[in-house]
């Protein structure tokens, strides 16, 4: 049996931060385009319905389940007992689908989700920043872990407090074990840094896994022109796994020897008017999953 799971956004299809991006892409087309791709799980969108009773069963209709949910935190400004009342409802979902993780992100002081901009002008936290934020982020993440069996899983996130390598890095010295990571390897390349540096130095404390590729050609146009996040989005900045930059051999080959289990989650948006959703969700699952039997996960 293996030890991975195959996922997708609905991202693909339509965009959470755009909504313009198909909008007019119905939630029937993308679950069954998901499942036609090959996919078994797939996480939360805009267009979901958030009650489980509802949503479970319109997942199992299409072979699919949830793999996790996106989660956008306020730990910035709220406090952790604050940001635990907060996400009561989200928590409810994940239990009742099954979801062992929570994708985590931190949305307040952030620029990622203003298309007007620029990364150049993303929040760099002080030390005494961050100290306070990590203390709070782990009260969070063990009250998750704790009381619901339920992974923190922080996704960094280009445009965020938390964008480098180096970010990451003091993100996770500052914080307890209970505080996992969602790696995302088009995030962390966009950040200028590199997703195997991250499996070798994190992966006993990775939660859940995100699969993007890169254009280092459009992201280095991207910063050279000092464009917002979004812009780089439309400009086709993200692909899917194989079909970019990001060295994939090498990825799976550091997920494997660090006996990575769990989710392997395609999250790659992109304009669907120019990058047709089922055939990039095809390729994107024959890619991840050649390279996980390549490598035997």
């Amino acid at each position: 049996m293996s030890n991975v799971q195959y996922g997708i956004s609905p991202l693909t299809w339509t965009n959470d931060d755009m909504p313009e991006l198909g909008g007019e892409i119905p939630l029937e087309t993308c679950l069954s385009e998901m499942a036609e791709a090959g996919f078994t799980g797939t996480e939360l969108g805009t267009k979901y319905p958030r009650e489980p009773e509802v949503l479970i069963p319109l997942l199992k209709e299409h072979g699919l389940v949830l793999a996790s949910g996106w989660y956008s935190g306020n730990l910035m400004t709220l406090s952790a007992e604050e940001e635990i009342a907060a996400m009561q409802e989200h928590i409810k979902l994940l239990k009742a689908a099954g979801c062992n993780a929570m994708v985590f992100g931190e949305v307040s002081n952030t620029v990622h989700g203003d298309i007007n901009t620029p990364l150049s002008q993303r929040v760099i936290l002080s030390m005494d920043e961050w100290k306070v934020y990590c203390e709070k982020l782990t009260t969070v993440a063990e009250y998750l872990l704790n009381e619901h069996g339920i992974k923190l899983s922080f996704h960094h996130h280009v445009g965020t407090i938390c964008e480098t390598e180096d970010d990451i890095n003091l993100m996770m010295e500052l914080t307890g074990d209970a505080v996992h990571l969602t790696l995302d390897t088009g995030h962390i390349t966009y950040g200028g840094g590199n997703p195997v540096t991250m499996i070798k130095r994190w992966g006993h404390r990775i939660g859940h896994m995100h699969f993007k590729d890169l254009r280092l050609d459009v992201m280095k146009a991207a910063r050279d022109a000092d464009k917002s996040f979004l812009n780089a989005v439309l400009d086709g900045v993200f692909t899917v796994p194989g079909t970019g930059d990001v060295d994939y051999d090498d990825v799976f080959a550091a997920l494997k020897e660090r006996d990575y289990k769990g989710w392997l989650l395609v999250e790659a948006e992109q304009d669907p008017a120019k990058a047709h959703p089922l055939t990039y969700a095809k390729t994107a699952y024959e890619n991840i999953t050649g390279y996980a039997t390549k490598y035997g996960l």
